[in-house]
């Protein structure tokens, strides 16, 4: 991998990781078309430590409230003391831990899968379209629920503080789905709290949070692996500080959009594309393993 192809990729997962357009799929996507070498699961997950490292930053004041109650309600679970029940705080860090064990769990059992047939253009394309439709719904019921249509009209939809044990598995679940690229972690998770009557803002802020723990695991988890292939050590670290930068303005960009717009510009943009990757693979002007056996 050149430094070209190694700043190229580093700021496509700074853009892509916390829209719901999913990274993975960008990454692959880029270096198919620009005729590179696949990057890899593993390159891609230690590209995401750049990306969460600017979620720990940004997020730092409701981040470290949080590890405190929860280190605190540990101390006073172990004294049998009753004082940190019921605090929010401590509740969200449990909850965190709760919601990372289905992708944790998935995540080995399917380390093969992710790493060979998941990564065909065929079934990102798939996931991109699928997903995008779902986000679609989600997003509609959201409006209609904040125009007063919807179920949760009269106090303007759930926040974190109506966060419990069942929404933090769906959570969850929802974020396991990303281990496919072209499902989206922050797509699949906004998706899933705003169909759960979630506000926009709630779903996305909760999303950020619930990916530090998996995604930190991943890409500390496949560091081993660094500088095999293709892909050197310097390239690898370098594309993470640009994932990094990029990633932080992202985040507060997003943040900011969310609260007025719609989702349905990205939902455009997962299904236009797709389509586009279906055709030029039906065309033969695309693999669907496009650099796949160089990697």
């Amino acid at each position: 991998m050149s430094w070209f192809e190694s700043f190229i990729l580093g700021l496509v997962q700074g853009l892509t990781e916390f829209l719901p357009i999913s990274s993975s799929a960008h990454l692959r996507l880029t270096a198919a078309f620009a005729g590179w070498h696949d990057p890899g699961a593993a390159f891609t997950a230690i590209t995401q430590i750049g990306t969460e490292a600017a979620v720990l930053i940004y997020f730092r004041k409701d981040i470290a409230t949080i590890v405190g109650a929860w280190c605190r309600s540990v101390v006073a679970l172990v004294r049998r003391d009753d004082s940190m029940r019921g605090n929010h705080d401590a509740q969200l860090g449990w909850l965190v831990i709760i919601g990372s064990i289905p992708i944790g769990v998935l995540g080995l059992t399917l380390k093969d899968q992710i790493e060979g047939p998941f990564r065909d253009l065929r079934l990102i394309a798939t996931t991109l379209i699928v997903m995008g439709l779902v986000l679609g719904l989600a997003d509609r019921l959201a409006a209609r629920a904040e125009t007063g249509g919807g179920r949760h009209r009269a106090n303007g939809g759930k926040t974190l503080r109506d966060l419990g044990v069942r929404d933090g598995l769906i959570y969850g679940c929802c974020q396991a789905l990303a281990l496919i690229p072209g499902v989206s972690r922050s797509g699949a998770t906004i998706s899933g709290g705003l169909l759960m009557g979630y506000t926009r803002e709630a779903a996305a802020r909760y999303s950020f949070l619930l990916a530090v723990p998996a995604v930190l695991a991943s890409g500390f988890f496949e560091l081993r692996h660094a500088g095999e292939g293709h892909v050197a050590w310097g390239q690898t670290v370098f594309a993470t500080l640009v994932a990094f930068a990029v990633g932080y303005a992202v985040i507060a960009w997003f943040m900011r959009f969310i609260t007025t717009r719609s989702f349905m510009p990205f939902v455009y943009y997962r299904v236009a594309l797709g389509i586009l990757i279906f055709i030029l693979v039906a065309a033969g002007v695309l693999s669907p393993h496009a650099g796949e056996s160089a990697a």
